[in-house]
């Protein structure tokens, strides 16, 4: 398999391109062995991958590159390192961009650190609809905005909009290109 998995990566690091220490590593949990449950990479991302306390975030920005590969444990350990470092900023936008087929995300998903249900802070409109990352939603109010003499006219769209990671209440997105934060209770999915 190792042998495989170098011809694989150009016997490169498949995560950061690092050619040192590299090892086979296996993408837990294990959904029945072969070589697409694995991955070539150096000890340092593996390292962290097994360590969140030893995470560098600046580390990781090699994902920009990396998650567009097309081999799913590479895709599942990248969708979670970004997860992991959501709440540094820059991870947030590359894991908007990033997509994977259900299956993958739903492994990647399976195999993260456990967050607990109750912690995940999750965003509603005013109808009660869960709001994601990407979404676009309609102001269903005139809104001022704070610092500005603009106002955000009621069946405003606001296309693909930021989630804010500590408050359910908060949302962002751009209303004639300005950048706003806009309360959940004063929109509606569409």
């Amino acid at each position: 398999m190792e042998q495989e998995l170098k011809v694989r990566s150009g016997d490169a690091c498949e995560l950061c391109g690092a050619t040192e220490g590299l090892q086979v590593y296996q993408v837990q949990p294990e959904q029945g062995g072969g070589l697409e449950e694995h991955l070539y990479g150096c000890a340092n991302c593996i390292e962290q991958i097994e360590n969140p306390d030893k995470v560098v975030a600046n580390h990781w920005r090699c994902l920009n590159t990396s998650m567009w590969s097309q081999h799913k444990a590479v895709q599942a350990t990248a969708w979670r390192m970004l997860d992991r470092l959501k709440k540094e900023g820059w991870p947030q936008d590359l894991l908007d961009m990033l997509y994977l087929e259900e299956e993958v995300l739903a492994w990647a998903k399976a195999g993260r650190e456990g967050e607990d249900a109750q912690n995940l802070v999750v965003h509603r409109d005013s109808n009660g609809a869960i709001i994601n990352a990407g979404d676009n939603v309609v102001l269903i109010k005139d809104l001022p905005v704070k610092g500005s003499s603009m106002v955000a006219k009621r069946g405003t769209a606001v296309r693909r909009v930021t989630l804010d990671r500590d408050n359910p209440e908060y949302i962002e997105g751009k209303v004639d290109g300005q950048q706003i934060v806009i309360l959940t209770k004063f929109v509606k999915k569409t």
